[in-house]
């Protein structure tokens, strides 16, 4: 089912044994360029007739109006509304131990140094419909941006097919913060949302997953508007020594490729029989699946069984794949957190499926994908706010550092930037202050 590589002893895994999908191809950005500039051109009057090409549905308006919103949790069952509230407060809690305080430094010369962090003004945030619906991701995307005290925090999302938004994804909404919801998705959403029309206001920086036609119009505009990052199909990797269950291994790598046929679906283990055991309970679980048609697409079409000699080699694999999820089905699991180098998320031990970090552990589940874990990190407070240098330096503090900063500007030829001190230690010296230095000798 999965296509398989077996290593040999000291052989270390490739980057060229991946066949990766990309976020978006080639025919995606050029739809996306077209739409993006379809709705920079006519607004309102794009989103409604893209809406109705691509979702069927004609719009009499784009804003949910906030009564549907207050009402949502009412119209969810009380279990799920229970397990969203407690996923929740979670997500809150996790995210509330990310946030930066400003902090100023005095010199002993007087000058003082720092950071002051701000936050955005706006974001938009992206929740994927289509084969799914993610509530989930409204909680990961906007409680973050209301923790980190984000004014304005709008979320776009495609219509239902009777063109409303679900309930649960509205209620969620309300749980975090969420201060505007529109019935608009694809490409035609992030350009509305980086660009503004006659409903929507642009935003400062966007952020959530998508289809291709997403990804494409996010690399777009991109520089116009902060994003977060430009996710592909999600992956997951599973370690798993001989001391791992089968079956729940099996049951691990579904859980990831019944998202989408291109999500991508890794095993690392250390014998080809075990591998086989796998597979056999993947059929086993496929007989019961209500999404055995996609998942069956993935693990045939992205899975992929390397079966390593020991686990330095399996490590070693990990760090070459960089994969979104890491899951460790291995014998004291905490002792190889140290080697891990490149993974989004780490989920370690048999108790702890990819599932607890989509919902409720805390941390987030917006995460890079296809390899980028090697220089990105998963969506937190961090994406939400800014940071201005904050410099004031006195008299001693700027005499203190006048030659060298003179000497560097005259090295890089800016002679304005050389004077703009000098000036101001000739300003010294006339004042009968010691300048520390004698500027004119800096200067010649």
């Amino acid at each position: 089912m999965m296509r398989r590589i077996e290593l040999k002893p000291c052989e270390p895994f490739q980057s060229s044994f991946i066949d990766r999908t990309g976020a978006f191809n080639a025919q995606a950005l050029q739809a996306a360029t077209s739409i993006v500039e379809d709705v920079r051109e006519r607004g309102d009057a794009a989103l409604i007739e893209l809406t109705e090409r691509f979702d069927g549905i004609r719009l009499e308006e784009l804003r949910v109006p906030q009564r549907l919103i207050d009402e949502a949790a009412d119209k969810v069952d009380p279990q799920t509304m229970d397990a969203l509230r407690h996923a929740a407060r979670q997500i809150r809690a996790f995210h509330e131990r990310q946030v930066q305080q400003s902090w100023l430094f005095a010199r002993e010369d007087g000058a003082i140094v720092g950071a002051q962090v701000t936050p955005l003004d706006s974001v938009g945030i992206y929740v994927p419909g289509g084969r799914a619906l993610y509530p989930s991701t409204v909680l990961m995307n906007a409680l973050p941006a209301s923790v980190a005290g984000v004014a304005r925090i709008a979320c776009v999302t495609p219509p239902s097919a009777d063109g409303t938004v679900d309930a649960a994804i509205l209620a969620a909404a309300k749980l975090a913060g969420v201060t505007e919801v529109y019935t608009v998705g694809g490409a035609q959403a992030i350009a509305a949302l980086a660009y503004g029309t006659q409903t929507i206001s642009p935003v400062c920086k966007i952020t959530g997953p998508g289809n291709a036609y997403v990804a494409a119009a996010k690399k777009i505009v991109s520089g116009d508007v902060g994003i977060d990052m430009i996710a592909g199909p999600s992956e997951v990797c599973v370690v798993a020594d001989g001391t791992a269950e089968p079956s729940l291994v099996a049951i691990d790598l579904m859980a990831q490729a019944e998202h989408d046929p291109l999500a991508a679906c890794y095993l690392i283990c250390d014998s080809a029989e075990y591998a086989d055991e796998v597979e056999a309970a993947v059929r086993e679980h496929l007989a019961h699946s209500t999404r055995a048609d996609i998942t069956r697409q993935s693990l045939e079409s992205q899975g992929l069984i390397v079966v390593v000699s020991d686990m330095a080699q399996a490590i070693q694999a990990v760090n070459v794949i960089a994969p979104e999820h890491l899951e460790m089905h291995v014998r004291h699991a905490m002792d190889y957190l140290g080697q891990i180098k490149n993974a989004g998320a780490i989920f370690l031990g048999d108790w702890t499926p990819e599932a607890v970090g989509d919902y409720v552990a805390g941390p987030n589940h917006t995460l890079p994908t296809g390899g980028t874990a090697r220089y990105a990190s998963p969506l937190s407070v961090d994406e939400f706010v800014k940071k201005s240098s904050i410099i004031q330096y006195s008299p001693q503090a700027l005499a203190n550092d006048a030659k060298p900063i003179m000497q560097i500007a005259m090295h890089e030829g800016l002679w304005a930037h050389a004077q703009s001190v000098a000036l101001r230690m000739h300003g010294l010296e006339a004042a009968g202050m010691d300048g520390g230095c004698c500027a004119e000798g800096a200067l010649r």
